[in-house]
């Protein structure tokens, strides 16, 4: 009798162990084999890769909350997928480093990541981009003391990059000659800048100028040089058009109606770039910024007045 329980007791392990083997495996499948729109149908929930430190676009804020420019456009796509669904969604962000974005997405971890990132070829060949909703360009902060030295030469400077970002790529392709020095984060760049370590950091101008307008000793820094002019996008997984059709929706229908002088967009981007935003553009790169609006909303067929 007390084999009989034995044998039994170590066939129902068996059992229930396999039982949980093969639900992880179907979970899995189901997790890789559905679109983004399907598991969002599924879950109710955006999962969506950001920043913490890429102001104005997305930062954490005092309360440690992510917020900025892209994080509203995070929203509206929330938006538009509640009324394409016709449910209630949760949009949970993730900060990331930008190391980790494309691995992420590729993995299906996050189902979008609306930062400030920019095309290239190489991660096009990984994930989709969006339409650009923004613009900026890689320039390098520095020392007032000096300006004069690097706006002369990057040959042999020691400048301050990201990995795996467009600036890093730009720097390279400026100066090839220049010593190239790899931070985890903008913070730990910042830093060094300031304890002469390195001769420059490198970054989205609009980053650098949100940076200034954070620290105490900002008549210490310029920004110089002007080394990439990119659009603003987001990125999501490949193989996924209906998702990418309703991003592209949300962030088209911001843009015509920013461009038409509807209020709530227009309040919503001044609250990040206008004169009394959280970082105020130059008038030259404010109209870049709506001359790039316009390109990309003529490509597209217009959305009706009554949908904006």
């Amino acid at each position: 009798m007390l084999r009989y329980h034995s044998q039994r007791s170590r066939f129902s392990k068996l059992f229930f162990s396999g039982i949980t083997i093969l639900s992880t495996i179907l979970t899995t499948q189901i997790a890789t084999a559905e679109t983004v729109m399907e598991k969002v149908a599924r879950t109710g929930v955006l999962t969506a890769g950001t920043s913490k430190d890429a102001i104005p676009f997305a930062y954490a804020d005092h309360k440690g909350r992510l917020v900025g420019y892209s994080v509203d456009m995070l929203t509206l796509i929330k938006k538009q997928l509640e009324r394409k669904l016709g449910r209630n969604i949760e949009l949970k962000l993730v900060a990331l480093k930008p190391r980790d974005r494309i691995t992420k997405l590729v993995k299906n971890e996050i189902d979008i990541v609306c930062d400030a990132s920019s095309f290239t070829w190489e991660r096009d060949n990984k994930i989709d981009f969006s339409v650009s909703y923004g613009i900026t360009g890689t320039r390098l902060l520095v020392k007032q003391d000096d300006y004069a030295t690097i706006s002369q030469s990057l040959k042999g400077k020691k400048i301050g990059v990201l990995p795996g970002t467009t600036n890093e790529l730009a720097i390279k392709k400026a100066e090839p000659r220049a010593n190239l020095v790899v931070f985890r984060d903008r913070q730990q760049g910042y830093s060094a800048l300031k304890q002469g370590r390195i001769d420059a950091f490198a970054d989205d101008g609009i980053l650098l100028e949100g940076w200034l307008q954070t620290t105490n000793n900002f008549e210490d820094f310029v920004i110089a040089g002007y080394y990439s002019q990119e659009g603003i996008a987001c990125m999501i997984p490949e193989d996924n058009s209906q998702f990418l059709n309703n991003v592209n929706y949300a962030l088209i229908r911001f843009m015509q109606s920013f461009l038409t002088g509807k209020q709530e967009s227009v309040a919503l981007f001044d609250r990040w770039f206008g004169s009394q935003g959280r970082v105020p553009l130059t008038k030259d790169l404010r109209d870049l910024m709506l001359e790039t609006m316009q390109l990309i909303v003529d490509f597209k067929q217009e959305i009706p007045t009554s949908e904006l």
